[in-house]
């Protein structure tokens, strides 16, 4: 019997088809699934990833409150097009301390993981509070309210815990000084800064919403912007594809 006629027996017999196609699935999903048995993790750990700071996170909290992420996504394709708009694609350690993630499906706005840095406090207090007045073709709402409402961070310790229960690496140290964290990363020339940052590298220590004598949701938020796409040293991947 040649090939073609065994071939044959499978198209003229549907019963046989489907074992075949059951056992070939069957063979293809163990080869996806076993090696992950073995792993502790499948994210690749990458230098300057770090968990945020309790302003940060509480600034993340009003993001995915004010539904953000449904028009901002957090994720950049590895296409040039992608590349050459937003910057380096996104890496999965980006997102490994995120509950969830912010990767997104749809952009109304422009994709925001590497924000951090790009525009001044100044800027986001203005889009935030006009978007018009910055983006003159902007659809986004205004969020002036946010620069007029005093951050409620009285439960970020307990929000920290669940987080940490989550896999999300705050040390007892961490969730004790949650309050401290929040007051010293929104004051200017806070004599904690330092201590602040060795526990949070690169954490932005001042007043971000414009108003020293408070702390408001507008300070959260723009800290937790400010930081986005800032922790990762992109050169170092940018050089090593060049040596290539």
């Amino acid at each position: 019997m040649s090939l073609w006629q065994k071939h044959a027996i499978l198209e003229k017999n549907s019963i046989i088809l489907v074992i075949g196609i059951l056992i070939v699935i069957a063979i293809g999903g163990l080869v996806e699934i076993v090696p992950l048995f073995y792993l502790k993790n499948t994210i690749e750990k990458v230098d300057g990833v770090r968990p945020y700071t309790p302003l940060e996170l509480a600034g993340r909290n009003i993001y995915v409150r004010e539904g953000c992420y449904l028009c901002h996504s957090q994720m950049i394709r590895p296409l040039r097009d992608e590349v050459e708009r937003y910057g380096h694609y996104s890496l999965a350690a980006e997102s490994m301390y995120d509950h969830p993630f912010q990767w997104g499906s749809e952009r109304q706005g422009p994709d925001l993981a590497r924000v951090g840095g790009k525009y001044s406090d100044d800027w986001h207090r203005d889009h935030l509070r006009d978007p018009r007045s910055v983006v003159p073709g902007s659809i986004m709402p205004p969020y002036a309210f946010l620069e007029q409402t005093d951050l409620d961070y009285s439960h970020i310790a307990e929000d920290m815990k669940v987080q940490a229960e989550l896999g999300v690496p705050y040390t007892k140290e961490d969730i004790a000084d949650a309050l401290e964290d929040v007051r010293t990363q929104a004051t200017n020339d806070s004599p904690n800064a330092d201590a602040l940052r060795k526990r949070y590298p690169q954490a932005n220590v001042r007043d971000f919403d414009g108003d020293p004598s408070r702390i408001t949701e507008a300070d959260a938020l723009i800290a937790y912007l400010q930081l986005l796409g800032t922790e990762v040293n992109f050169k170092l991947y940018d050089d090593k594809a060049n040596i290539r």
